[in-house]
């Protein structure tokens, strides 16, 4: 495909402008150009198949299976888009008097509820804009909790399976990150949390299920060694989707956790953005939670209420992203109570069912039932000289986006997949089958693995020179 700079023609137009309807306005002469941009000169046509072109060479969920562990790359319902994307909704100004923003307030509030119900938590904010923005919040909040009782305590436990972003949130707060060792059944190590829970640690971060794709089966053990000490235990929610609807983290004995809107509840995930990421509380930390709230008052009206000195501020501008509050809350209301259980239940039956198929034929270093995911090892492949790098790459060839390698640390050559729950059998047996036969080359011919892939538009990138030496100029 030729690049637009090398089908330009002088001349050549691909737009029109309108009448200038307004006053003509003279630019200072110190913020003109001194030279035009070197921009391309292009008919309609090419600029149209230029873009269309571009958009064929990314791998997107409308376009195949994205078995991204940890991420939830599933597809989501395009009612929700259009319902966001309702003038009432996408015209609205955050600055707008509240007397006119009414309905939106309305839907915060309602879906505040619904993650209250879900969670069995106290108290809910919409303000944070993603999952580690939500980790920040409610490490402040803890913050704040231990400050306002007059008590210093400087440590965060991280289990060495919990999601990278834990430790980074936990210096971002100023606190210091605390590895809790797993035991050999990829679980956290009571003994070694004994050891480590004293009256200097803020709290626990726990991810539930972890990585591997497991439910911390001694999570009322865990809760009771963390409360015993005083600490607060967290639920980095990103696995919620795992047990949703079956079981309410507030009844596990969780503290604090986060939702990740843009996971678990409707919202495309990925390119950057928009996210969400709630935060519900129990009710002893519910003061420190971000202003604005939404409360109602009598006769059913909504405004944003300031009125909490103790909470920790803002966290985003205005009240975090409404569009994406408005997906999620037309997912839930859509799927109601049993769809949100059959939203876990699926993507637990699609992970065993995929496991249970592939564990014959790549390692599986933590046996047992997985929850949504689950995590596989490239080791047996590395005896032919074949990484799990070769065979992500190799599955560019079969139509398939590769699932998360290198991940979690504790597994080697670690191959991360989750299906998620919107897959059908077909997808999944047709992965499965690229999988056993990617296996199948990598005894019988090695070669094709490294040199993968073949069938992409660009072939394999030294990406240690990439990253070293960037160059994304165009003219030399």
């Amino acid at each position: 495909m030729q690049l637009s700079f090398e089908l330009s023609r002088k001349g050549r137009k691909a737009y029109t402008l309108p009448d200038l309807d307004v006053p003509e306005i003279t630019i200072p002469k110190e913020y003109l150009r001194e030279e035009l941009p070197q921009l391309p000169e292009l008919s309609e046509p090419d600029v149209i198949r230029h873009f269309i072109n571009l958009s064929t060479l990314n791998h997107h969920i409308e376009s195949g299976f994205y078995p991204l562990g940890s991420c939830t790359m599933k597809y989501n319902p395009k009612v929700n888009e259009y319902l966001a994307r309702l003038p009432g909704f996408a015209e609205l100004h955050p600055l707008q008097s509240e007397e006119t923003i009414q309905g939106a307030l309305e839907i915060l509030y309602e879906l505040e509820n619904l993650f209250i119900e879900l969670s069995g938590m106290d108290a809910v904010s919409l303000q944070p804009v993603a999952g580690a923005h939500s980790e920040l919040a409610s490490l402040l909040i803890m913050r704040k909790y231990f400050d306002k009782k007059n008590e210093k305590r400087t440590k965060i436990l991280v289990p060495d399976s919990a999601h990278g972003t834990n430790p980074a949130s936990t210096i971002l707060a100023g606190f210091e990150p605390v590895e809790v060792r797993s035991n050999e059944k990829g679980l956290v190590d009571i003994g070694h949390l004994n050891e480590l829970m004293d009256e200097k640690v803020v709290g626990l971060m726990l991810t539930v299920p972890n990585t591997l794709g497991l439910f911390e089966s001694q999570i009322v053990e865990i809760a009771k060694i963390v409360h015993k000490k005083g600490g607060i235990l967290y639920l980095d929610g990103a696995n919620f989707n795992a047990f949703l609807g079956i079981i309410k983290p507030g009844d596990m004995g969780f503290d604090i956790m986060h939702f990740n809107l843009h996971k678990t509840f409707g919202t495309p995930h990925g390119a950057g953005g928009p996210g969400g990421g709630g935060v519900g509380v129990k009710n002893e930390l519910s003061p420190f939670l971000p202003v604005p709230r939404v409360i109602k008052k009598i006769k059913n009206k909504y405004r944003l209420s300031y009125n909490f000195p103790d909470s920790i501020g803002r966290v985003h501008s205005f009240y975090g992203n409404f569009g994406v509050c408005v997906k999620a809350y037309a997912y839930i209301r859509m799927l109601g109570a049993e769809g949100m259980r059959r939203v876990a239940e699926n993507a637990v039956i699609n992970a065993n069912y995929l496991m249970s198929e592939l564990k014959d034929y790549y390692d599986l270093p933590y046996s047992g039932p997985c929850m949504h995911e689950f995590v596989l090892s490239g080791d047996r492949q590395l005896k032919f000289g074949v990484r799990t790098l070769d065979i992500a790459k190799r599955l560019l060839d079969y139509g398939f986006h590769p699932p998360t390698i290198y991940f979690p640390l504790i597994v080697h050559e670690a191959l991360m997949i989750e299906p998620t729950e919107t897959e059908s059998l077909e997808t999944l047996d047709s992965f499965k089958d690229a999988l056993i036969k990617i296996n199948q080359e990598a005894e019988k011919e090695p070669e094709i693995l490294k040199e993968a892939p073949h069938k992409t538009p660009v072939s394999r990138l030294n990406e240690l020179k990439a990253a070293k030496d960037l160059d994304t100029n165009f003219y030399k």
